[in-house]
């Protein structure tokens, strides 16, 4: 049975492959992820099932989900931990709360509150701390430091470029939305605006042509350069 072929319905909390049931019916389930393991909760508690249905441990949980870069993430009583496709915690460490792994990367919440990441065998990679880590993407994660300002930082916990904003996302295609006193806008590898215009939201480059709102709640679509194309 290839576990990309099998389907979820949330509505009837079951799974089915080939549009056949198949397995039992659940209080609670989430899709299958690579390997071939799936997150399903019944009468017993959370844990994880095989391709064929099957337990892949005897552990309970509060709560499990999906398995990235071969590890998923774990709630229990004693805090939250990655376990490998064996039903094995990677580390002793016990966390207020684990993201998911991105490039063998995580962000974890200490149970101070402190948020940093940790590699794919539960190590930090860097000393510093921060007040939200997000996931990695092309080596580039955002995180809000102690001073209350968003930065880009690199694998290491370097900052990638000297600039801080009051809200900060992801980079796409080497753009990423930055937020300053004036609004949203794009900006560039090394943190520079892309224009001098501040939009009340704004969204991705998608094939060089991003949708943005107006102050006015209007929309239009803009170039890299910040020319409006389109008033819609």
């Amino acid at each position: 049975m290839n576990w990309r072929d099998i389907k979820d319905s949330q509505t009837e909390k079951r799974f089915y492959y080939h549009g056949e049931p198949v397995f039992k019916v659940f209080k609670s389930i989430l899709k299958f992820h690579e390997p071939g393991i799936a997150p399903v909760e019944d009468e017993s508690g959370w844990y994880h099932i095989t391709v064929d249905g099957s337990e892949l441990y005897s552990s309970r949980y509060e709560r499990t989900f999906g398995f990235y870069c071969g590890l998923a993430a774990v709630t229990s009583k004693e805090g939250c931990c990655h376990i490998d496709a064996a039903g094995k915690p990677l580390y002793s460490e016990r966390y207020a709360w684990c993201g998911n792994f991105q490039e063998n990367i995580c962000p974890v919440r200490s149970k101070e509150g402190d948020y940093f990441h940790i590699n794919s065998k539960g190590n930090r990679l860097y000393s510093q701390t921060f007040f939200y880590a997000g996931d990695f993407r092309d080596g580039i994660a955002c995180v809000k430091c102690v001073d209350g300002m968003w930065r880009h930082i690199k694998a290491d916990g370097q900052f990638l470029n000297g600039k801080g904003f009051l809200d900060l996302g992801v980079f796409h295609k080497n753009i990423a939305p930055a937020r300053d006193e004036k609004g949203w806008f794009h900006s560039d590898i090394n943190g520079n605006e892309l224009y001098p215009e501040r939009y009340l939201n704004i969204e991705p480059f998608y094939n060089g042509f991003a949708l943005v709102t107006n102050f006015d709640w209007t929309k239009k679509i803009i170039d890299e350069n910040g020319s409006t194309i389109l008033c819609i």
